[in-house]
């Protein structure tokens, strides 16, 4: 690994962060921004498929000796959210910023096309560049990316995500289960409109909602094995228009994490259930329209031992074993296709005042954890290469 190229590069990666910050673009039309990294690429002589699910890119670099392809993916999307940051580099887009480090995930893998296309006669194998749209909203954009052949011929994939909640130098991943699945739903009660007062004349949307939000939260506290990690949140509901007025219709939305598939089918069917019960029981009606989700992120083992044995040594990290958390990740599709691990980058730091979390109006990264990223992808393309040589 040539650490004084990549060091070199890093001025690179911070200018291709910053303009992609002001510049950010929602799940699916991030036209400008994979204009952006194709020009790039294109100036690399990097053979391109372009538009994959409207605005993904696949990258593919021949090496000059044989050997095996390894596979690096970064996502595009920014989110809706008013950037309230006070920096030259802050979003010039009104209510659209990159609040979960997307934009870094992109400019460290630009970077890193840069550093293989440079040296293609020393590199064994292939390695296969994904700019991926759509992470942050379902159906995603990875399985457009795989569906495109983004994994054809691919023997390992490894992605990162820079992580505020750690700290800047630190590297934490698992074994198993990293990231949750994701459901989410939508439930639409009905009742009978009336008089604010003579509810015995109507049948009130907001009462059976206001019970089915209790009901709901019994699921996991009390159907779902406490050794197997679930969270089920109504995160919005939305009835009536007057103070004086019975709703007629009310209506929920809420999401369902957990780690574990059979877990996962039987929170769907529980809520089912449960909506139905609730709503009969106050004598409204009832619709769910109930999505499945991105599934839970699954590292291979072997991968995750790659990156804990050579993040201190090659990268200069400190590796630490991550707790599972609730967040979900569409690169568990790829994981599910080809062998791999997802690493959560530190991305956080005090003494920097870069304190807020991913989706914040003040999300911002320490971009020095864009160079530490691109470092140890190297580093495991490299020991896994090795460990295969043709």
């Amino acid at each position: 690994m040539d650490k004084e190229t990549l060091v070199q590069l890093y001025p690179v990666m911070v200018g291709h962060r910053r303009y992609l910050h002001r510049h950010p673009e929602l799940s699916f039309k991030e036209k400008e921004t994979s204009g952006y990294v194709a020009g790039h690429l294109k100036r690399m002589g990097i053979e391109l498929i372009t538009g994959i699910g409207g605005t993904g890119i696949i990258g593919r670099i021949r090496g000059g000796k044989p050997g095996k392809t390894v596979a690096f993916r970064a996502d595009m999307d920014a989110l809706p959210i008013q950037d309230e940051k006070q920096c030259d580099y802050a979003s010039q887009v009104p209510g659209v910023m990159h609040a979960c480090g997307h934009d870094g995930h992109t400019a460290m893998l630009l970077a890193l096309a840069e550093y293989y296309s440079s040296r293609r006669e020393e590199v064994e194998g292939n390695i296969v560049l994904i700019f991926q749209p759509a992470e942050e909203v379902c159906p995603g954009g990875a399985r457009s990316m795989i569906e495109a052949g983004a994994l054809n011929d691919v023997d390992v994939i490894y992605g990162v995500h820079l992580w505020t909640p750690i700290p800047i130098g630190t590297a934490g991943s698992a074994p198993g289960a990293l990231m949750a699945s994701n459901d989410d739903f939508v439930i639409e009660l009905r009742g009978k409109g009336g008089h604010g007062g003579m509810p015995h004349m109507a049948i009130d949307s907001v009462v059976a909602a206001s019970a089915l939000v209790l009901q709901l939260q019994s699921i996991v506290s009390r159907s779902v094995d406490p050794l197997q990690p679930a969270v089920l949140t109504i995160g919005s509901i939305q009835g009536g228009m007057a103070q004086n007025v019975i709703a007629d219709r009310c209506r929920l939305s809420g999401t369902v994490r957990c780690f574990n598939e059979e877990t996962r089918t039987m929170i769907a069917r529980l809520v089912r259930q449960v909506v139905e019960g609730t709503a009969a029981a106050y004598g409204a009606e009832a619709e769910i329209a109930y999505t499945t989700g991105y599934p839970s992120l699954i590292n291979h083992k072997q991968e995750y031992d790659r990156f804990y044995s050579i993040a201190g040594p090659e990268a200069g990290l400190k590796p630490v074993l991550a707790a599972p958390i609730m967040p979900a990740e569409d690169f568990a599709y790829y994981l599910k296709e080809v062998p791999g691990c997802f690493v959560l980058v530190g991305a956080g730091n005090k003494d920097k005042g870069i304190i807020y979390p991913h989706h914040h109006p003040k999300f911002d990264i320490d971009e020095e954890s864009m160079l530490h990223a691109a470092t140890l992808l190297v580093a495991m393309r490299e020991a896994y290469c090795l460990e295969n040589k043709a």
